[in-house]
C-alpha cells in the first residue's frame, strides 16, 4: 500500500477512478471523502489517460468502469495487470455482472460492483479487494457454482460466455443502436473489421440474419442494464 499517513498514523490507500462520466467520478469521490484511510489520488476518462495517471500517482486500487471513452474496462484491467501485480482493480459498472464479471475477473479484477447498488456496497467491495479477496454478489457466486457443477453440460449460447471480448463489445454497441459505421468509428477500426466480427457473432450465437442479430443485441443490452 501507499506510504502516506493520515491522523492517527493510519496508512492511506490511494485510489484512482476510471469512468467517462464526471458525475460518477464525483459520486465516488464523495463516497471516499468520509473514509480517513481511503484517498482519491486521481481520475481518468479513458485508457490512455488512466495509464498516464497510474504512472503519476502509483495507486493501490483502480476502480474501473466497463464502458470507457474510446475503449473498455476489460482491456484496461488487463493492461494494469501486465504493468503491476501490486495494483488491484475493482469494476464499478451499470452493466449486470452476469454479463461481464467473469471477463473482469479473468482479466485480473478482484471484484465487481453494480452502480445501482448503494454506496455501502462500493465501500464493502473496496475493502474486500484491498484485502486480496474476491468481491461479487451472492447471486453471481451461486451462478458460478451452478456452472461449475454443470461442467460441460451447459449448452446455452449466452453472449457473455461464447463471444470474445471484442465481439462482446461490438454486440453491446450494436444493441445500443449504433450502426456498423458508428461502431467502427468508435473502436477506431475499419468497417470491414466490424462486419467480420458481426459474421462471427452470428455464427457463434446461431443467428441467421442482420435483423435477428440486432434484435438479440438490443434484448441483451436491455437485460444487462
Amino acid at each position: 500500500m501507499a506510504q502516506s499517513k493520515v491522523a492517527g498514523d493510519l496508512p492511506t490507500v490511494n485510489i484512482l477512478v476510471v469512468d467517462d462520466h464526471p458525475m460518477v467520478r464525483e459520486g465516488i469521490s464523495n463516497c471516499l471523502a468520509g473514509q480517513p484511510d481511503l484517498t482519491l489520488c486521481g481520475a481518468a476518462a479513458d485508457i490512455r489517460e488512466a495509464l498516464e495517471k497510474i504512472d503519476e500517482s502509483c495507486p493501490d486500487l483502480v476502480i474501473v468502469d466497463i464502458s470507457l471513452k474510446n475503449g473498455n474496462g476489460i482491456d484496461l484491467i488487463r493492461k494494469i495487470r501486465a504493468r503491476s501485480s501490486r495494483i488491484k482493480t475493482l469494476v464499478y459498472s451499470m452493466f449486470d455482472e452476469s454479463a461481464y464479471a467473469d471477463r473482469a475477473l479473468g482479466a485480473g479484477a478482484l471484484g465487481y460492483v453494480n452502480k445501482q447498488d448503494p454506496p455501502e456496497k462500493l465501500l464493502e467491495g473496496i475493502r474486500q479487494v484491498l484485502d486480496g479477496k474476491i468481491y461479487i454478489s451472492e447471486a453471481m457466486r451461486d451462478r458460478v457454482m451452478r456452472r461449475a457443477l454443470a461442467g460441460n453440460q451447459v449448452t446455452a449460447r449466452v453472449p457473455s460466455e461464447v463471444l470474445s471480448n471484442r465481439e462482446l463489445e461490438i454486440f453491446r454497441l450494436l444493441g445500443g443502436g449504433l450502426t456498423t459505421r458508428c461502431v467502427a468509428d468508435k473502436l477506431h477500426v475499419s468497417v470491414r473489421t466490424v462486419e467480420a466480427h458481426r459474421e462471427n457473432i452470428k455464427q457463434k450465437l446461431d443467428i441467421k440474419n442482420a435483423a435477428e442479430l440486432m434484435r438479440h443485441a438490443v434484448e441483451w443490452v436491455l437485460k444487462s442494464q
